[in-house]
């Protein structure tokens, strides 16, 4: 008998929560995997199994698999400003590989991987594709660990026959952002009128009910080793705030914040994190990787999985209008 359960691993999170409601949406019989401790008001609202455990717990993976046939692991540690790189690797290298020896013993359909377009290549000339060897360094451990990830899922799709796909998700965008993100919680404040400012560089974004939506396609059709980029296109950070300014009725950010002085603020803040011994988030190795960006090509995934992102703008907008009711 064919299974038809689906199995959401960090259903919590942004873009899982969206996963677990884009499922539930469409039918499906859902099953999630939560940690005791997380916050769950992304899918408080959703009829779906809960199982509790964490990406260690070998005998909660195989039993929260069981009876399975689309995995999708949305678990990710994104903290790239942490001084102390173990938890990355811990988290993102160390955990995925007790879920993967779990998915390949489980017999599944589809195991749906949620990477990012900073395992990918950039370019200066054109888009960049999921073809294009990755040509760049200065991501610092985060980058390191999420590449390490990718490049374990397509090893056990390469060699222990699981049928892996990686999604590179871009910057995501949209409503749910319950944490919030660190880029949402930006949004928050430029909706609420109390942040003038705009960065100077330009970052490929992606709604994240599309994400979601295609992370779902890829679990239906998506073909096992391949890769799949997920973004809509290529914006501003001007356009980005000047987007959900207008959309919560406030003024538009009217200060521009160059690269150069970014980059001193960001050393700044390192300088502070080794005085201070404390982790702070504005690290000049996240903004570096939001200054190497390239524009991206997603055509493969409209093509093999029947992907067509919506307008990132509305997104935003509907980002702004979430963070102003809440």
């Amino acid at each position: 008998m064919k299974q038809s359960k689906k199995l959401v691993i960090g259903a919590s999170g942004f873009l899982g929560s969206h996963v677990t409601r884009r499922l539930v949406t469409e039918g499906a019989d859902v099953r999630v995997m939560l940690r005791p401790t997380s916050s769950t008001q992304g899918i408080d609202d959703l009829d779906v199994e809960r199982r509790y455990g964490d990406v260690f717990d070998d005998a909660e993976l195989r039993s929260a698999m069981k009876g399975c046939d689309v995995v999708y692991h949305c678990v990710v540690d994104a903290r790239m400003w942490l001084r102390d790189p173990a938890p990355l690797f811990r988290t993102n290298v160390d955990g995925l590989r007790h879920v993967l020896d779990a998915a390949a013993a489980t017999g599944l359909e589809k195991f749906v991987f949620t990477s990012t377009t900073g395992t990918l290549a950039i370019d200066d000339h054109r888009p960049v594709t999921e073809a294009d060897v990755r040509n760049w360094d200065g991501g610092g451990p985060y980058i390191a660990a999420r590449v390490a990830a990718e490049d374990l899922v397509l090893r056990y799709a390469g060699e222990k026959s699981l049928p892996a796909v990686a999604m590179c998700v871009s910057t995501t965008y949209g409503p749910g952002d319950w944490g919030p993100t660190p880029h949402g919680s930006v949004i928050a404040r430029v909706a609420a009128g109390r942040f003038p400012f705009y960065f100077g560089f330009s970052s490929e974004v992606v709604g994240i009910e599309d994400a979601a939506r295609a992370m779902v396609l890829a679990g239906a059709c998506g073909r096992a080793g391949e890769r799949y980029i997920v973004s809509d296109r290529y914006l501003s950070n001007r356009e980005v705030h000047e987007i959900a300014a207008d959309a919560a009725g406030v003024r538009r950010p009217r200060i521009g914040l160059s690269l150069p002085l970014l980059y001193r603020a960001a050393r700044g803040n390192d300088v502070a994190a080794r005085i201070l011994n404390r982790d702070l988030p504005f690290a000049t190795v996240g903004l570096r990787m939001a200054d190497l960006m390239s524009p991206l090509d997603h055509s493969k995934a409209e093509r093999e999985l029947g992907w067509k992102p919506e307008p990132v703008a509305d997104s935003i907008r509907r980002a702004a209008e979430f963070f102003t009711q809440h």
